[in-house]
């Protein structure tokens, strides 16, 4: 077992003081001189043709300095998310209007209230047309065509297949179907989505203060859109107000402030209010899947398919990624021989979907691993022990070509049904408590198609170490753990070393993308590489200083040694000057890249090995069920996730906390509903359905697994998503368990417990007399 000095230590996050005291600072927090405030026009309507646009009471306004409507635009097509989308977006709306607030104009003005004003000075006239709010609905022979290039309303279409299916359920002993619907969910960060943009006219030039993940990637599609030189853009992202994957893409706060800049000529800042934020940003789509498995007497499984229906939204920003992602997880904890998934992406008149933490993952995991739960039951089988029965294990490849080169799965479920006493106190409970198992799986080192990573580090002329980062800081620990890496490597104490605040991609070295859990492969490797690079460079110094070779040096306890002779040294800062003194390059920087082993998803039958590392975690959660009221209370949560290796314990139970709390988002409370207008209900936070410190259970138990997955820094993988996905199936498992009822629909709310139990009730009462 090799000791590390840092790594595997409770380490607090690096930014948590500035944070706490106020000082970091947000895009939200940017003024600039001379700027402007932005607002956005968007249609009451959910679909309609767009007649005529009145503009001339806007533009006359005192304080209004320009508005535009899509005839000021380049009228581009575009994709939110070029990797992942399909080109059938624009900036402004041009002659039709797809959901009810797609956006028709914008307006800057010297101040909010002047720039609000201007907007309901904007004649807009509309001929309102059929709409269409359902995806099965939408498929329909008779619906209204969203897009007119795409029959049935389908976008795309994915099949994976494996085995033969269908001779498989002739084969087994049980076959089970089930249906689940899931609906959008909000990844409600504390921040909503802000974009301060500042195009000089003399230079031509943008810069663009935007809170996206994808600063890099991001950019080269913004000047697509905006019709500008990717080389006149420069991208500058403060430190992020929560994440959770709604800053996956560009959004229409970089589009609209862009061009409002570029047309007044000063900087210009859009920013969502709350209520614009929940009616319109874009998040975890709708789902309805539809399972059928079939398994031997003894629990084999031997066949399992999946009808998947994704609720693609009015656009094509991230539904087509999040439904091949969701191919892979019919068999990336069980091994089955035959697997059938059928993906359909469809056109609605909502809101377009995103990435949010875990995708579509939580929500397939919640109906599938609610399925299994049922077929377990109906075969007489414990479900922990069907699943252990057939779980992978190490160096299985699934049949989407996901590799396993780590896989704790049986460990984590064996560690949970351990330390909740499953065995002993499953049917044992108090009356209306219950038990549930749920599992949970996803990419833990994302890297669709070979996406790099890179990192600098540089130790200044005083010896104070710095290190430059693309990925950047918005609450997933990733800058704790590049530090701790580098620090480790480098022989310091984690506060000897400093990381940037600011990604900005004039100064800060390139990074591919920030999401799928990639942080810790990706930039941990890179980080080591850079810090080991340095070090090399150090080491060559001192070496010849003692007579001794680069491979006998050692760096420790802020020292670098010979091995061998530890009292032929220097310390760090002093090893730097040496360097200095040697005539050497300076800055001495150590440079780091890691490009992983990885391959791109087939795009019509989810194929791929997508990530490098791939996570697992299982949880069991104790519930307790008010039969009175409907009411669900969390007891007891046991979870236990594969990290690969615990870089930072303080962080993984942090991670892991808001995970479950996420997970137990979604299982309870949170959905966006739309009424017969296309209009979102609730959109403020009590109205939408966040759960609040009332709900939070209190009695957590986290449990590492170990596996030292042998791409990952140090053998750690990224467990930022995984640890969600188990939450909300444990708790509909927990909720069966504890009062005979099954809800397929999600959120549980108490309302559908209550009307479940009605249902069991007069059902049980019909069947009782029909046996007398």
């Amino acid at each position: 077992m090799i000791e590390y000095s840092i790594i595997g230590k409770h380490v607090p996050r690096v930014e948590a003081k500035p944070m706490v005291t106020g000082r970091l600072k947000y895009v939200n927090d940017i003024t600039l001189p001379g700027m402007l405030y932005g607002k956005i026009l968007r249609s009451p309507y959910a679909h309609a043709k767009i007649l005529s646009i009145d503009t001339s009471k806007a533009e006359r306004l005192p304080g209004v300095k320009a508005v535009i409507t899509a005839k000021d635009t380049p009228m581009v097509k575009f994709a939110l998310h070029a990797q992942y989308g399909i080109e059938d977006e624009v900036s402004l709306a041009i002659d039709k209007v797809l959901y009810v607030g797609d956006r028709v104009a914008a307006v800057a003005a010297i101040d909010e209230d002047t720039a609000e004003e201007a907007l309901d000075l904007i004649k807009v006239e509309y001929e309102e047309l059929p709409a269409v709010f359902d995806p099965e609905e939408a498929m329909k022979p008779d619906a209204p065509r969203i897009h007119d290039d795409v029959e049935g309303n389908i976008r795309h279409r994915i099949l994976h297949t494996f085995g033969d299916v269908e001779k498989g359920f002739e084969e087994s002993d049980y076959v089970r179907e089930d249906r689940f619907k899931t609906p959008m969910v909000i990844s409600c960060s504390l921040g909503t989505r802000c974009c301060v943009a500042d195009f000089v006219r003399d230079t031509g030039e943008l810069t663009i203060y935007s809170d996206s993940q994808v600063p890099y990637q991001g950019k080269p599609y913004l000047a697509y859109i905006i019709g500008m030189p990717v080389e006149k853009i420069r991208s500058i992202r403060p430190y992020l107000p929560g994440c959770f994957g709604s800053r996956i893409s560009s959004d229409d706060v970089n589009i609209i402030s862009a061009l409002l800049s570029m047309k007044t000529g000063k900087p210009v800042k859009i920013e969502h209010s709350r209520d614009e934020f929940l009616r319109v940003i874009p998040s975890r789509h709708a789902l309805i899947a539809e399972f059928k498995t079939g398994v031997k007497k003894d629990g084999t499984l031997v066949a399992t398919q999946c009808r998947h229906i994704t609720d693609n939204g009015a656009y094509t920003v991230f539904g087509i990624m999040n439904t091949l992602q969701n191919s892979d997880l019919l068999d990336l904890i069980l091994r089955v021989p035959n697997v059938k998934f059928e993906g359909l992406v469809v056109y609605t008149n909502t809101r377009p979907g995103l990435g949010m933490r875990a995708l579509m993952n939580n929500s397939f995991c919640s109906g599938f691993y609610s399925h299994l739960d049922m077929l377990a039951r109906d075969v007489g089988m414990d479900v922990a022990d069907f699943y252990l029965k057939n779980a992978h294990q190490k160096g299985d490849v699934t049949t989407s070509r996901c590799k396993l080169d780590s896989c704790g799965i049986s460990e984590c479920i064996q560690e949970v049904i351990k330390a909740s006493d499953w065995k002993n106190k499953r049917g044992k409970l108090p009356k209306n408590r219950g038990l549930g198992l749920g599992l949970g799986a996803h990419t833990a080192g994302f890297q669709w198609g070979g996406e790099t990573s890179t990192v600098v580090v540089i130790a200044d002329y005083l010896g104070k170490v710095g290190i430059l980062s693309g990925r950047g800081e918005y609450g997933q620990g990733s800058s704790t753990m590049i530090c701790m890496c580098v620090a480790e490597e480098l022989g310091l104490k984690l506060e000897d070393v400093s990381i940037n605040e600011v990604v900005d991609d004039s100064i800060v070295p390139y990074e591919s993308s920030n999401y799928g859990s990639r942080g810790t492969v990706g930039q941990g490797r890179a980080a080591i590489a850079a810090a080991q690079d340095l070090r090399r460079q150090l080491f060559e110094v001192v070496a010849e200083k003692f007579g001794a070779e680069v491979e006998d040096m050692e760096a420790k306890e802020g020292r670098i040694f010979v091995k061998q002779s530890p009292d032929k040294g220097m310390p760090f800062q002093e090893a730097v000057k040496a360097y200095q003194d040697a005539g050497k390059l300076l800055p001495l920087i150590g440079r780091g890249r890691y490009d992983p082993p990885s391959e791109e998803m087939d795009f019509y039958t989810g194929e791929g090995n997508v990530s490098v590392a791939w996570g697992f975690g299982a949880q069991v959660i104790e519930v307790e069920v008010d039969t009175d009221t409907g009411e669900v209370k969390v007891l007891n949560v046991v979870t236990a996730n594969d990290c690969g290796k615990a870089l930072n314990p303080l962080q993984l139970e942090g991670s892991s906390e808001g995970g479950i709390l996420m997970g137990l988002g979604s299982a309870l409370f949170e959905g966006v509903f739309h009424n017969e207008r296309g209009e979102v209900i609730g959109t403020t936070f009590p109205t939408y359905g966040m759960p609040t410190s009332k709900e939070i259970p209190t009695n957590i138990k986290h449990i590492w697994v170990e596996t030292m997955d042998p791409y990952g820094p140090y053998g750690a993988k990224g467990i930022t998503e995984v640890v969600e996905l188990p939450t909300a199936n444990a708790i509909a498992n927990a909720i069966y368990d504890a009062v005979g009822v099954r809800i397929r629909e999600f959120p549980i709310t108490p309302e559908k417990i209550l009307d479940a139990l009605k249902k069991a009730r007069i059902r049980d009462k019909r069947e009782y007399y029909e046996t007398i």
